[in-house]
């Protein structure tokens, strides 16, 4: 064989290597992605499953609360309605499923503002342990949603640097949208006695 068939050949076999590596990498980043969304999802179901629970422990000390008390139910019952797959993970569908667990989490500020009317619920170790719990998932949904942005922000990069990109764009994938934070949320929180 001459030798620039042979060069040739090896440049081809190099190049079938690296696309395959590439887009085996860009396939399993895009399933990191995936698993990045689910783990967030699992952490609202969570909030979601915790929050009847609560809601009853409270009923049980301020039933006259039932303004609050619906508020927090239909916020949970909207969040809970609303799901997005991650294959299917658009910025406006990021941001609707975002503003119905914001609506959620200030239904629950709410709910737990009123618990400053009873100290008898204040004591009460359901009461105590519900709220223990919600406040670990509210941490665990803020270490999910990071690792999302990560997942997101790395997965981003990897189908927009160069040569990637032309692979990443002859097989459609697409670039992933990000939590961001919600309205009003670099204003601190004022808190009145």
């Amino acid at each position: 064989m001459k030798k620039s068939t042979i060069i040739i050949i090896v440049v081809a076999v190099v190049a079938i290597i690296w696309a395959v590596t590439s887009y085996n990498g860009l396939v399993k980043m895009d399933e990191g992605v995936g698993t990045a969304w689910s783990n967030v999802e699992n952490q609202y179901q969570r909030r979601a499953d915790l929050i009847p629970n609560l809601v009853n422990t409270v009923k049980g000390y301020a039933s006259h609360e039932k303004e609050t008390l619906d508020a927090v139910v239909t916020a949970r019952t909207r969040a809970t309605q609303m799901t997005v797959s991650a294959d299917d993970l658009t910025p406006e569908k990021l941001q609707a499923y975002q503003k119905a667990q914001g609506e959620v989490g200030a239904a629950l500020g709410r709910l737990l503002a009123i618990t400053e009317n009873y100290p008898d619920l204040k004591a009460n170790q359901n009461f105590l342990e519900l709220q223990a719990q919600l406040e670990g998932t509210e941490n665990r949904i803020s270490v999910e949603r990071r690792n999302f942005n990560e997942a997101a922000k790395s997965y981003n990069t990897a189908i927009r640097t160069f040569p990637r990109n032309l692979l990443a764009g002859m097989f459609g994938f697409e670039k992933r949208p990000y939590f961001e934070a919600e309205e009003g949320a670099s204003k601190a929180p004022e808190v009145k006695f």
